[in-house]
């Protein structure tokens, strides 16, 4: 594939851009030098238009074809943000920022759209409007919706988006997705379990609230196990515990859980918001306690569009030989799936080789990953709007 072909010269120039970001990793919507860097790239790349603050901190640029015959135009996506997490790799271009890095590989994903860009720009082979899209605050920010809500789509007239992440575990540059639910809605919940506090010497003078606290973790299992089709999927996780007494003598008053209920289906999300409520407040009046629920919702699912996932698998197909068309769906979270919900498109994952797991303090982006993800991202473009005949 000559797109392939490019990017392999491109190769050593894209890698330093990638391992800059990585050097100099931002969270949410403080990625102030990633996204200046990237306008400041685009803008040498020779692009028709560049507008930064798209979402707070996100960045468009625009590319036109050598000809626009039916108006066609569409969309490509990679987010910009880092982590909250102490890097442990020991690279030479290890994060310099204290507690953050790029423990999930956008740095790469920008990157990787970066060379696309420099691409298009260069050959303007396709035959409508290419816009690429950075944007900020994937990780819990709900950056995609924020871009949404700026009128991204109505903005550039966008008519299908496309987006990419790396996988650990799959073969360097190879490809993987599925038609569908490729990954979860994403909620969370926090309980707070009111008692009576005392000494812990007369439980039977207190309502202890840390009993109850344990019998709802326990008894919210039931919610996946005994309410839930066994053929759907959903996961219900108590993360945190927290008291309000420090003390190894005292029967707190009130006890905080914070978790996170995961779903693949609309009513299955439901389920667990009903049920979470439902067994957390009778759990606790069973035992003289009272619950209080906050369950909020968060990214939706992840819904590859039917017709957008062949386009996305043959280009795929076109630079790695083959594509995973079945990968099973993964219950983490992507707010990618805003655009998704506003136009048709596909999210493709891209092999990382035998590295450490995304969000661990060891992972890396690995680098030979980036002609085969800047060539399908090209190739979306070339493959969505050809040139005619």
């Amino acid at each position: 594939m000559p797109v392939k072909n490019r990017f392999a010269e491109l190769l050593p120039e894209i890698t330093a851009w990638r391992r800059d970001f990585h050097e100099h990793p931002e969270l949410q919507y403080e990625v102030h030098r990633t996204a200046g860097k990237v306008a400041e790239l685009l803008r040498s790349f020779g692009l028709d238009d560049v507008v930064e603050g798209v979402g707070r901190t996100g960045v468009v640029g625009v590319i036109k074809g050598r000809s626009d015959t039916q108006g066609r135009v569409i969309g490509l996506r990679a987010d910009m943000d880092a982590l909250p997490i102490k890097e442990i790799t020991g690279a030479e271009y290890a994060s310099k920022t204290p507690g953050v890095m790029h423990a999930c590989g956008h740095d790469g994903h920008t990157a990787m759209l970066l060379g696309a860009a420099r691409y298009l720009a260069e050959t303007r082979n396709f035959d409508g409007t290419a816009i690429m899209i950075f944007q900020p605050a994937e990780e819990g920010g709900g950056g995609g919706l924020a871009m949404i809500e700026d009128g991204l789509a109505e903005r550039w007239g966008i008519q299908e988006f496309y987006g990419m992440h790396n996988m650990p575990g799959y073969p360097t540059g190879s490809f993987a997705i599925r038609e569908g639910a490729m990954m979860a809605a994403a909620d969370q919940f926090d309980i707070v379990v009111t008692g009576k506090g005392g000494h812990a010497a007369k439980p039977h003078e207190a309502v202890d609230t840390t009993l109850v606290a344990a019998q709802i973790v326990v008894a919210l299992q039931s919610i996946v196990s005994r309410n839930i089709d066994p053929l759907k999927s959903g996961v219900v996780s108590v993360c945190v515990v927290q008291t309000d007494s420090p003390a190894h003598n005292v029967i707190p008053q009130v006890v905080v859980m914070k978790g996170t209920a995961r779903s693949l289906d609309p009513k299955v999300r439901d389920q667990l918001e009903e049920g979470i409520q439902r067994v957390t407040s009778n759990v606790a009046a069973a035992f003289g306690a009272t619950a209080e629920v906050d369950y909020q919702r968060g990214y939706p699912v992840t819904m590859n569009h039917p017709d957008a996932t062949v386009h996305a698998a043959k280009v795929a197909r076109e630079v790695a030989g083959d594509v995973d068309m079945d990968m099973m769906p993964l219950m983490a979270g992507e707010d990618f799936s805003y655009m998704l919900n506003t136009r048709p498109g596909a999210y493709i994952f891209v092999g990382n080789g035998d590295t450490a797991m995304v969000h661990h303090p060891a992972y890396d982006f690995d680098d030979n990953a980036i002609p085969a993800g800047s060539s399908w991202y090209a190739g979306m473009v070339e493959a969505r709007m050809p040139v005619p005949a």
